[in-house]
């Protein structure tokens, strides 16, 4: 958030602080949130790079068309081993699983 918007909300009375601190989240709470929304971003990108569709990914995976929004959403029913076996089963490789988990998750603009 940028630092003008910010105060002019504290100034308002408004308490301004992360989701982790909201949530009160643990820092291996926060740190698990984090990974699987990386994870969720990487699948994105992928099924998007290859050119297919949530129905067509979930045709490969034997899921269905919800589930894969749910994953590429990063909802708190997909766990971490299906979003990475979903990598997998578009061609990702170890090494871009371990990529994918250090890239910081792209934050929308305040």
């Amino acid at each position: 958030m940028r630092k003008t918007k910010q105060a002019a909300l504290e100034s308002q009375g408004w308490r301004v602080g992360s989701a982790a601190e909201f949530l009160e989240l643990t820092p291996e709470e926060a740190a698990v949130v984090e990974l699987k929304l990386r994870l969720s971003d990487a699948l994105r990108a992928r099924r998007t790079r290859l050119r297919l569709s949530q129905d067509a990914v979930a045709t490969r995976l034997g899921s269905s068309q919800s589930r894969v929004a749910k994953m590429e959403a990063g909802d708190a029913s997909v766990s971490l081993d299906l979003l990475v076996r979903a990598l997998v089963g578009l061609g990702a490789t170890p090494n871009d699983v371990a990529k994918a988990m250090q890239t910081p998750k792209r934050r929308a603009a305040a």
